[in-house]
């Protein structure tokens, strides 16, 4: 049987959280990323409670003009600030199943210059 893109993506989604586990010390920094939108949690998984999320829906009235990649890179801004916020500096990158490159790896690379570690 063919499985579907999505089927693919949540088995690799599954693998990664085999291994990654965020804490309240060091959160988990989960992508989502849709063919619109981005979205990214940071998840402390002792507790199962989201300690700040960032979407690109957020500004998207004003960022209409933007690139994917670039509204990708104002959530990583987003999610550093509002992380700092709630007092974590170091996190856990989950990247949901999805590959390291384009607008995961722009929002990643946004939030390190921001000042968070991981």
């Amino acid at each position: 049987m063919m499985k579907s893109k999505k089927d693919k993506r949540q088995k690799v989604r599954f693998k990664i959280r085999k291994r990654i586990v965020g804490s309240a010390e060091q959160p988990r920094l989960a992508i989502f990323r849709s063919n619109k939108e981005i979205y990214a949690q940071l998840i402390d998984d002792s507790s199962s409670t989201t300690l700040a999320a960032a979407s690109s829906r957020e500004n998207a009235s004003t960022d209409d003009k933007l690139t994917k990649v670039d509204q990708a890179k104002s959530v990583g801004k987003m999610i550093a600030e509002r992380a700092k916020k709630a007092g974590v500096d170091a996190v856990v990158f989950d990247r949901g199943g999805f590959l390291y490159h384009g607008r995961v790896k722009a929002l990643a690379d946004s939030a390190r210059e921001e000042g968070l570690n991981f």
